[in-house]
């Protein structure tokens, strides 16, 4: 690596660097194929699969699941074999031949185009992340805007995917909603491969620039070859949850065992900063299983309970709100919370990185008392009120800024640099045991009748977010209640 050439990405002026954009328009596309994908699952297995809400849930909350445990893997591969940048082009093809296949038929082809798509995800999602905190020298107060503006980035890719795939899906062709997340796929892989100079040495492989290059090629093809490999297990093991369920009693383990081992070869002060990492960690479990109840029990929520029209005039399909309302407020709302960090910063003034974790929390538990409370704007048909709904989502983009973006940050700074892609992974497998803990609620909250009335799953699930917010509100006290040992592990980083 050119040290020269990164100090001259370092030194940017401004308050973004313009490699940010090559990686923020990847990413943008990207998310538009995730997000696509992820907000048809529960509708399409329901409605066209004709599976029960339960076992939807729990189909959903496996299927993600494994599209996060793999950016474990994926994020280990790049930091030891392929680097940040052959990892994303890599996981953008597998995820480009998985929705295609999707394209031809998705029902018979299902479980095959999601298996593609779990391991493209996994090489592509924690490395693209990597590369954006590598943008930054080590304290730079900027950092966090970076993230935020990138963050603001992922959801424009997630609010056009989030409506438009299922609107299509819903009203037209299954097989044109999944070949569209395809399309915008390959413009990311194009995007990312035509602008990757402008990254000087960023991303490049490990072994780059080392006399064994050439030699240890065959790494490289090794680790594309497994990756193909392990597409039939994986398909077997989403489609069947109970193997889902022995998978993440063992992932975890071993991944704690993994890092346990990283951290005997660590100095003191690497250590502690690893252990708040890993309080980030366990916390943010917590938080996903909360949240990603939007692609699951909302998503069901949303197509059973949900009337058709916000603010009274405009006519919206409830599931596309369902799926992008949050994007559109991230959007509106993360690069000037990012700004607001700047310059609370300059006024040394700014909430430290715990308490934004505790106030993502309380902001989640409001949340949750407000799709809670949609159940007393309810019809004697079960139909409750989109703008209630929506306010929901309003409360809750805060606080996912106060985390989401943050999280990533913090995941940079508390790692050391060779466990940088290892420590993003894990950032992503907690993501994962908070989808497979998702599906789980989800399921907790249907009810096992197929022939219950609207109006009785709108008081089931009602009754499930009321819990939700209560959890949501004990763990933001605790977690506000134990920031300043948190900051002391976390020593410098800010």
């Amino acid at each position: 690596m050119n040290p020269l050439e990164l100090s001259a990405i370092q030194n940017f002026e401004g308050k973004y660097p313009k490699q940010l954009w090559t990686l923020f328009f990847s990413e943008m596309w990207e998310r538009f194929s995730f997000y696509g994908m992820r907000g048809m699952l529960t509708f399409f297995m329901v409605n066209q699969l004709l599976m029960s809400e339960s076992v939807a849930n729990l189909q959903y909350g496996a299927t993600q699941a494994f599209v996060y445990a793999f950016t474990f893997v994926g994020g280990l591969f790049a930091d030891k074999i392929l680097g940040f940048r052959r990892s994303l082009v890599w996981g953008g093809l597998l995820m480009i031949v998985g929705s295609l296949i999707l394209a031809v038929d998705p029902k018979k082809f299902f479980f095959l185009g999601i298996a593609f798509n779990i391991v493209g995800t996994g090489f592509f999602k924690p490395n693209i992340s990597s590369m954006v905190g590598t943008l930054y020298k080590e304290g730079d107060p900027r950092r966090d805007a970076g993230f935020s503006l990138f963050y603001s980035g992922i959801n424009v890719g997630a609010l056009l995917g989030g409506y438009i795939p299922i609107y299509l899906g819903k009203n037209h062709s299954w097989n044109v909603a999944f070949g569209l997340t395809a399309i915008v796929m390959a413009i990311g892989v194009i995007w990312f491969w035509f602008n990757r100079h402008s990254l000087g040495p960023i991303g490049l492989s490990p072994r780059h620039g080392q006399p064994d290059e050439a030699k240890k090629k065959w790494l490289d093809y090794a680790t594309y070859a497994g990756s193909l490999a392990v597409i039939p297990v994986l398909m077997t093991m989403v489609s069947k949850t109970d193997l889902t369920d022995y998978f993440m009693y063992t992932i975890g383990p071993l991944t704690l065992l993994y890092v346990g081992f990283e951290m005997t070869r660590c100095t003191p002060d690497e250590r502690k900063k690893l252990a708040a990492a890993m309080v980030f960690v366990l916390f943010s479990i917590i938080f996903w299983a909360f949240f990603e109840q939007s692609g699951g029990s909302l998503s069901l929520f949303a197509a059973n309970n949900l009337n058709d029209t916000l603010l009274g005039v405009i006519p919206l399909d409830p599931n596309g709100v369902n799926n992008a309302a949050n994007s559109l407020f991230v959007i509106i709302f993360a690069p000037l919370l990012g700004l607001l960090w700047i310059a609370l910063a300059k006024k040394k003034v700014e909430p430290n990185t715990v308490v934004k974790f505790g106030l993502g929390f309380l902001f989640l538990a409001a949340a949750f008392w407000v799709f809670y409370a949609t159940r007393f704007f309810a019809d004697a048909s079960g139909q409750t009120s989109l703008d209630v709904f929506t306010l929901a989502y309003l409360v809750i983009t805060f606080g996912e800024l106060c985390l989401s973006p943050i999280g990533l940050s913090i995941m940079t700074k508390l790692s050391p640099k060779r466990l940088g892609g290892v420590m993003m992974g894990m950032w992503f497998l907690a993501s994962a045991y908070g989808q497979y803990a998702a599906g789980l609620l989800g399921a907790g909250m249907s009810l096992p009748s197929p022939t219950a009335t609207a109006s009785e799953k709108l008081i089931s699930y009602t009754a499930g977010y009321q819990q939700l917010a209560i959890y949501a509100l004990i763990a933001g006290v605790v977690l506000i209640g134990i920031s300043p040992l948190v900051r002391r592990l976390m020593g410098e980083v800010k």
